[in-house]
């Protein structure tokens, strides 16, 4: 649960979001985590083993060495002798943490505890299932009467043992120290002043996570470390030179701040790199099934189930303890799985028909050209075609002249019964008819010339 708690800390602090108006969400979330370590605390201090108590003998140390309210909080927190540590121990473990977890929770995940029941089933399940494959021992029992060996608190403890270790002052190594990260953490949604949320974004804020992530696995593993050499006294083997541990811890601050601005460079040329590059086409698909096969797959884990809760129940009669813990992670688990897939379900049900298939789109240069009237193309036709040219013209004698004179007056009059139903050829040359009727004179003179060219020849 701890490190749960520790993963979806850092998931949020690199990602930035409690910027976007999730400043009391960051806020509930911190004090989750605080309240978290505390309910493992005390959880494994009430078995009373070696561990335990190592574990009791520091915390009320530490909280004797606060000052002005130490002397007071110690006798709240852990009474007046056995009898009053266990039952208050077991209070807060079981009755006032609790409450205030949840309290807590309604403000930092107001939805998810409605909705989210699979995904609270499956951690559950995923964390009982780890504990059933992996057991966790109680430990020594713990003897008044014989001398405590060499052991160390709890993993999540152990960095704050490594700073008690150095043998400085208790307060600053045990009270202050942790107060004073817990109280950045707190902070941090109200100093981090950058526009984006992306970690490549904001490289003071990620450089800041990467070192207290770098001296969070240096002190952990430095408290679990004793001196292998057997011949030094016991308090030889425990105690770690505070310069060294604290110039250590200086010097993780530089090269954590290198390998952030390092990480930052190469993340973005690769990033500038893929911009480069053609995009290729998404290869994710939804797995949609079909009703008949979501029944059958939900009667088929029913099925599982009950027979998981049989198996289950015949474990802890025979005393299988571990056996019948790993099964109901099992059943956990099969239970988030039956859950999602009846809201799946009922989200398929729901769905508006898919839309009908939308007609093909005509081909280019395939396309219908608009028909045009008869009439208005004949009429176009007719205004739009260009005067042909004339005739050559022809010679001819008075008598001829004369003849077509006569003629002329007729072809006027079947012109105008004709109307519109003449070409436009016979329209034009029509025109140039009347023209040679008009002008007479220019007719007969043409004529003299031609009777004259011939005597002349002759």
């Amino acid at each position: 649960m701890v490190i749960v708690a520790l993963l979806h800390m850092y998931y949020q602090y690199f990602s930035g979001r409690y910027k976007i108006r999730n400043e009391i969400l960051w806020v509930t979330g911190i004090l989750i985590g605080v309240l978290t370590i505390l309910e493992a605390f005390t959880g494994y201090d009430i078995i009373f083993s070696e561990r335990a108590e190592l574990a009791i003998s520091i915390a009320a140390s530490l909280t004797n060495s606060i000052p002005v309210l130490g002397p007071q909080m110690r006798e709240a927190f852990f009474g007046g002798g056995f009898h009053d540590f266990v039952l208050r121990f077991y209070a807060f473990h079981v009755f006032f943490l609790p409450i205030a977890m949840l309290g807590l929770m309604v403000v930092h995940f107001p939805r998810f505890l409605v909705f989210d029941v699979p995904m609270v089933m499956a951690i559950s399940g995923a964390v009982t299932l780890t504990g059933g494959v992996f057991p966790v021992d109680l430990g020594t029992k713990f003897d008044p009467s014989v001398p405590p060996g060499i052991t160390v608190p709890e993993w999540y403890l152990t960095g704050l043992y490594a700073f008690l270790r150095t043998m400085y002052d208790k307060f600053v190594t045990g009270v202050a120290w942790p107060g004073l990260f817990i109280f950045a953490l707190l902070i941090v949604p109200f100093i981090d002043r950058y526009k984006k949320f992306s970690w490549k974004d904001r490289p003071l804020i990620t450089a800041l996570g990467i070192t207290s992530l770098a001296q969070i696995m240096v002190t952990t593993y430095w408290g679990f470390y004793i001196d292998p050499n057997i011949k030094k006294s016991l308090l030889e083997r425990l105690v770690i030179d505070p310069i060294f541990f604290y110039l250590v811890m200086l010097l993780l601050v530089p090269l954590s701040f290198g390998f952030t601005y390092l990480m930052i460079k190469l993340a973005k040329n690769a990033e500038a790199n893929a911009r480069v590059q053609p995009k290729r086409g998404s290869t994710k698909n939804s797995i949609n099934l079909e009703m008949k096969w979501i029944y059958i797959l939900f009667v088929g884990l029913l099925a599982f189930q009950i027979y998981l809760n049989i198996a289950a129940y015949y474990a802890v009669i025979n005393g299988m303890k571990n056996f019948s813990l790993f099964i109901v992670g099992i059943i956990m688990l099969v239970f988030a799985g039956m859950f999602h897939i009846y809201r799946h379900g009922r989200t398929m049900t729901k769905a508006p028909p898919p839309p009908s298939p939308k007609p093909a789109p005509p081909v280019k240069g395939l396309q219908s050209i608009p028909s045009i009237p008869e009439s208005a193309h004949t009429k176009s036709s007719i205004g739009t075609t260009e005067k042909p040219l004339a005739p050559p013209p022809v010679q001819k004698s008075t008598t001829s002249q004369s003849s077509s004179e006569e003629a002329t007056p007729s072809r006027s009059i079947n012109l105008d019964s004709k109307s519109a139903a003449v070409s436009p050829y016979e329209i034009s040359a029509n025109k140039q008819d009347d023209n040679s009727a008009t002008h007479p004179t220019e007719s007969i003179s043409n004529s003299d010339t031609e009777i004259r060219r011939r005597n002349n020849n002759a």
